[in-house]
């Protein structure tokens, strides 16, 4: 069958060799390009060429990334995520052109400075788009080809750009090899799992674009037509289908990683495992990689992904047999803290081949679990399943429950509401993974979910895979559509982990009511300790899906255990030993005791200092290197102190090292020399005295539909504190929210959910408190407001310390100023002293000020500069040379009414002052 995509390419003359190639190549440019360059320490100079490229009816913005040396090399093209641009994998696009790559990046229609609509990688949109760029390649004379025309090419991306990669391998016999990251395999199947309609990520999909306006007319009026309707149809999910790397599955025969996300509900690990069958079908080697991160948030893992995607390429695009391509199989296991420095644990398991979702199942036996009514699932309870009485048989009418509780009934409240909450898109900040530290955050409400539960483990059991259980569902009208979810149960019942957040979704259809029918729960590596219980939820609800607004009755009958995977052939590496410890007995006994002392004196936490019990902070000679760097700091012998009762600002450009700064200060990095104290207790990961400090950071992500004290109370439930610990009137009182704390925070505007973000800040009434740029994105009665809320909670005693690029409401609103250039410290101390120092004076007047007279005054010998006050009333004269009292002589001398002289700068002018004195 001939291959779609032969038909774009620019086919290059015969003629001329290799310069009438480049030349038709070059054809395609809207504009020149431009060359910049970039280089570290540790790398090769890498140059970048920008330039549009017009192709298939739009306009391409792209770069090109190339290091020194004149031989040919492999290429690889990087697709970026939906809603981003080119500049979002720029890091990644130099550190392979520095590694011997020619490598292109490339805004997708409708993103960056691309044009076009956004037409969701169809084949005649993005996807020719990749081959126009595979063409523009094969004539570039430092890329290596297998053919004419044909470059040796990689591709790879997060999400968006990871399907495309699937979907150039499919279109284009070009294509060598390709590593997708977090990214889909059938998009329909994403958004409309099992037919059930996954509402918010399809909105969140939706208004990262840009709004339905920016997307094809086709797709814009197939979105609203499921978001009204919130059942997907056919010609829906024909639409999304026809755009997926599926729809090609028999072509993509190419070596394939796959990296897929654990904390990731919009493209969770199914789409990997289907990904990866497909491809072993074709012969094609395939390696599968579980990492932690994922949509949901948590740790993407980048430099250990971006190193095995580059081993990858090395293998199989410059055929370095020596690469190391890693297992068939790997997942990152995270659980538990570190007891040394407070970090959560991860650890890499592995397996020769990937052993799919449902290698080495073990069935474990359900009954009805019991809970009491007016309870969420998980707690301890007396009564049936769901808060209602369940018929004895399958039938959904009244009735007494059966004895073994296999049969319950439970309702679909009318609109569907309030649902069950599991994941929370779009929120972010790896809310999923506390489900590997034991921390539970998902709600389901009484009267709308059935639960079934297993007798306590008498051994752990580690579930790699996707679940399955048999189920008979009947309604009382309609579809039954259900929710899906595996809790791991405390063994006193009070706590319960969903894994990752997942639940999946079902419908099922009359035709399918009354008969056994198999559900596939979500997929997850997740260990349950013994003696903890698992718990099946069948739910009506949930936050991020569509159900029935129609109200209607369920009636689930369990048929069978509940089978879970434990992929009994995957497992977590051991350490090695060091050579010595078995080579030379005698040396390893040295080596490990001094190892062992200097481990103890790196990690052990210095006593506290009665003496600073009082102090906030103080900070002695702190650095910090960047990675992989022997001699350039992010931040360098810093030091400082706070006192009770400051508002401190800490000023600097950007890379002067206050982020930095402030993660080392909040234990989230450890600095590599210096000290930390607060309240003389010295500062790592995990350090108790860390609860007595807030932060806002990036940001606070809401639920919606729940009012603004509801929030600030399921945040604090979620720490796992004592609830009179949080003081949350008294963070509210601070931070002025009044009456809209009962309404849906859906309704507050920008200023109100960052006031809101500061009071959860401020729960538990920490005595520091930290705020990094708070008055983002406000308006300035906003940022007023902001002021009055960091003054009124500093006027408690308290204090706090913000990183701001406002100068203006700095100087309004703190008492003291660090600031901070490339690293190091410039000045500390009050803002007053900071603002008064300089050759800035403030010469005020009896009468009001002439034109003539300002003339006078900045022709006077030693001046440099003479501007009229905004009143009239005044001078704003800068010292040259001159001193303040040869100045007011001068004035009298010219009969000006001087009433009084003073220094006068702003913060501006003293910040400029010394960041210019700092880089001289």
């Amino acid at each position: 069958m001939e291959n779609p995509t032969s038909r774009w390419r620019h086919r290059l003359p015969r003629t001329r060799g290799r310069w009438a190639a480049v030349v038709a190549a070059l054809a395609v440019l809207v504009g020149a390009g431009t060359w910049t360059a970039t280089a570290d320490d540790s790398a090769p100079s890498v140059h970048r060429q920008d330039q549009m490229l017009k192709m298939n009816g739009v306009s391409v913005d792209t770069s090109y990334f190339t290091s020194g040396g004149t031989g040919r090399r492999p290429a690889v093209l990087i697709g970026h995520g939906f809603g981003g641009s080119k500049n979002d994998v720029r890091a990644q696009a130099e550190k392979l052109a520095a590694d011997g790559y020619a490598v292109m990046t490339w805004s997708a229609r409708g993103f960056g400075r691309t044009t076009g609509e956004i037409t969701l990688n169809a084949p005649d949109g993005e996807v020719k788009d990749v081959s126009g760029l595979i063409d523009w390649l094969a004539g570039r004379p430092e890329v290596e080809l297998d053919a004419k025309g044909d470059p040796r090419v990689g591709v790879t991306g997060a999400s968006y750009g990871g399907a495309v990669s699937l979907l150039a391998a499919g279109y284009d016999r070009r294509v060598d090899a390709v590593a997708p990251v977090i990214s889909y395999w059938n998009l329909a199947d994403a958004l409309f799992p099992d037919g059930v309609f996954k509402k918010l990520w399809a909105g969140i999909f939706v208004s990262s674009g840009g709004g339905c306006q920016r997307f094809q007319k086709e797709l814009c009026e197939m979105y609203e037509r499921v978001a009204v309707s919130g059942k997907p149809d056919a010609a829906a999910r024909a639409l999304l289908t026809e755009r997926s790397p599926e729809a090609v599955a028999d072509r993509i025969d190419v070596p394939t990683l796959i990296l897929q996300g654990q904390s990731d509900s919009l493209f969770p690990l199914g789409q990997a495992d289907a990904m990866a069958e497909a491809v072993k079908a074709n012969g094609a080697p395939v390696s599968v990689d579980w990492i932690s991160g994922g949509h949901d948030g948590g740790d993407d893992e980048g430099d250990r992904v971006e190193g095995r995607v580059g081993d990858w390429f090395d293998r199989y695009l410059k055929k370095d047999k020596d690469a190391d391509t890693g297992p068939g199989f790997r997942v990152t296991r995270t659980g538990g803290v570190d007891s040394t420095d407070g970090a959560a644990l991860k650890r890499g398991a592995s397996s020769e081949t990937y052993p799919g979702l449902t290698s080495g199942g073990r069935k474990i036996p359900l009954t009805g679990a019991r809970q009491q009514p007016g309870t969420g699932a998980g707690q301890d309870a007396t009564t049936g399943g769901g808060g209602q009485e369940a018929p004895a048989t399958g039938g959904g009418g009244s009735g007494r429950k059966a004895p073994d509780g296999l049969t319950q009934t439970f309702r679909n409240p009318a609109g569907a509401a309030p649902p069950s909450v599991s994941a929370l898109p779009g929120i972010g900040g790896g809310l999923s993974q506390l489900s590997s530290l034991g921390v539970g955050l998902s709600l389901d409400f009484p009267g709308q979910y059935a639960s079934f539960e297993s007798a306590p483990l008498e051994r752990s059991v580690h579930v790699t895979g996707s679940p399955t259980v048999t189920v008979d569902v009947k309604a009382d009208h309609g579809d039954a559509v259900l929710f899906g979810k595996v809790y791991d149960v405390s063994p006193d019942g009070k706590q319960q982990v969903l894994p990752s957040q997942l639940v999946a979704p079902y419908r099922v259809t009359p035709a399918e009511q009354g008969k056994p029918v198999e559900l596939t729960l979500p997929a997850v590596d997740h260990e349950v300790d013994a003696g903890h219980r698992l718990r099946l939820v069948l739910s009506a609800t949930d936050l991020a899906y569509a159900s029935p607004a129609e109200p209607a009755t369920y009636t689930v009958t369990l048929d069978g255990a509940l089978t879970v995977p434990t992929a009994p052939g995957v497992r977590t590496a051991a350490a090695t030993l060091p050579w010595w410890t078995w080579g030379l007995p005698a040396a390893a006994v040295v080596i490990a005791a001094a190892l062992l002392l200097t481990a103890r004196r790196r990690t052990a936490t210095p006593a506290p200092d009665p003496a600073l019990s009082g102090v906030p902070l103080q900070i002695t000679g702190l650095s910090k290197k960047y990675a992989k760097s022997a001699d350039r700091y992010a931040v360098r012998d810093l030091g400082f102190r706070v006192e009770k009762g400051q508002v401190l600002g800490l000023l600097g450009p950007n890379g002067a090292g206050k982020t930095t700064t402030l993660r080392m200060l909040m234990g989230l990095i450890t600095p590599d020399a210096g000290e930390i104290r607060v309240f003389g207790h010295a500062i790592r990961p995990g350090a108790p005295v860390l609860s007595r400090v807030g932060s806002f950071v990036e940001g606070a992500g809401f639920l919606p539909h729940l009012s603004g004290r509801s929030n600030l109370e399921l945040y604090w439930q979620a720490t796992g504190r004592p609830a009179e610990d949080a003081h949350i009137d008294e963070a509210l009182e601070i931070a002025g929210l009044g009456d809209a704390l009962a309404r849906a925070v859906r309704t507050y505007s920008q200023g109100m959910r960052q006031r809101l973000a500061i009071a959860q800040a401020m729960l538990g009434m920490p005595d520091l408190l930290i705020l990094d740029e708070p008055t983002n994105g406000l308006d300035p009665p906003q940022i007023r407001e902001m002021r009055d809320v960091m003054i009124r909670y500093a006027a408690g005693g308290r204090t706090v310390i913000v990183s701001s690029h406002l100068l203006s409401e700095v100087e309004q609103s703190c008492t003291h100023l660090v600031v901070m250039d490339r690293g190091q410290l410039v000045q500390a101390g009050p803002v007053a002293e900071i603002t008064g120092s300089g050759d800035m004076l403030l010469v005020t007047t009896g009468t009001e000020v002439t034109e003539a007279l300002v003339d006078k005054a900045a022709a006077l010998p030693g001046i440099g500069s003479a501007v009229r006050t905004e009143d009239g009333h005044g001078l704003l004269i800068r010292l040259d040379g001159a001193t303040a009292a040869q100045l007011v002589a001068e004035l009298v001398r010219l009969d000006v009414p001087v009433t009084g002289v003073g220094p006068h700068r702003r913060l501006e002018d003293a910040f400029l002052t010394l960041i210019s004195q700092g880089s001289a």
